[in-house]
């Protein structure tokens, strides 16, 4: 069993790790030198180009990609595509839109070429503890994914599922990115009560590390707090700037789409765009308007 991953960041280079312990040969490929001599210090097959990965694996070949979603990845699929031949598997594991996804795989299948989606979960630690997989293809394309998917899920029975056809993959991740923002939302405004009650003087460090074992909150998110506020309880040095990556957006204008309400992930969103915004114009407003209607005082910028 073999496979080509093209992208060696923290997690192409992580789930190739994870296959190659598994008995899987894997052969990487990147741009990067540095993140091919890394693996290749490792013991993992790297090539410096393309056409050599393609070279490499005997046909039918399996490519999984780990790039950047957006322009990227449509700029690896004009590049590879060219060099593959009918029967060939590529595997879209970014976290890219669902429709571009779409499109995408329209385009392949009409060069003979099987295409799958498929949402990875799992960051740092899924090299350890393995991914949460979620994949959309044909019959055909996940019947030879699923060797690879039981050796990168956390148990060959779990972890992973077939969401359904291309598309369904990113599809159900973009979903799972959404939710994932509107529980760190209610995480951090928790805290932030709870940090807010200064006469209680709270180790919030102390009652994350509690809250671990036993509660109903208890989560791996839950885990990740308990050892930021262990490190950095009072997070003096940590910038209250929140970036959106994008899967955020589309879950909320897809349930704008469909006439259903997410409104706490629509509320997590908004609030990222507000910690992003550094003017806080309307914040200005609301207090320029305050003092034009009560004669509130406005408290200066600089002041």
């Amino acid at each position: 069993m073999e496979l080509g991953m093209i992208g060696l960041g923290r997690m192409g280079a992580g789930m190739s790790r994870r296959l190659h312990r598994a008995g899987v040969r894997v052969v990487g490929y990147d741009p990067d030198i540095e993140a091919r001599t890394r693996l290749a210090q490792e013991g993992i097959e790297t090539v410096d180009r393309p056409e050599a990965l393609v070279a490499t694996l005997a046909p039918s070949r399996i490519l999984w990609l780990m790039v950047p979603a957006g322009n990227t990845v449509d700029q690896v699929l004009e590049t590879l595509a060219p060099l593959l031949a009918v029967g060939d598997l590529i595997v879209e594991g970014g976290n890219s839109y669902y429709r571009d996804t779409l499109r995408r795989a329209e385009k392949l299948q009409a060069q003979g070429l099987l295409f799958a989606d498929v949402g990875v979960s799992g960051g740092l630690w899924g090299e350890t503890h393995g991914y949460g997989l979620m994949v959309g293809s044909s019959p055909e394309a996940m019947t030879r994914l699923r060797p690879i998917l039981e050796r990168l899920a956390p148990a060959p029975d779990r972890g992973w599922v077939h969401a359904g056809p291309v598309g369904a993959g990113h599809f159900v991740k973009m979903v799972h990115n959404g939710i994932e923002y509107a529980l760190m939302q209610a995480y951090a405004e928790g805290f932030g009560l709870l940090k807010a009650k200064a006469p209680f003087q709270l180790d919030l460090a102390a009652i994350a590390e509690a809250w671990r074992y036993g509660t109903i909150i208890r989560s791996f998110l839950l885990d990740l707090i308990a050892d930021v506020l262990r490190e950095n309880a009072t997070l003096a040095d940590v910038a209250p700037v929140v970036a959106d990556s994008g899967e955020g957006r589309w879950t909320v204008q897809e349930a704008v789409d469909l006439g259903v309400p997410v409104d706490t992930i629509a509320a997590a969103l908004f609030r990222r765009f507000a910690s992003q915004d550094p003017e806080h114009y309307g914040d200005r407003l609301l207090a320029a308007l305050r003092h034009a209607f009560g004669g509130h005082a406005v408290q200066r910028a600089g002041a």
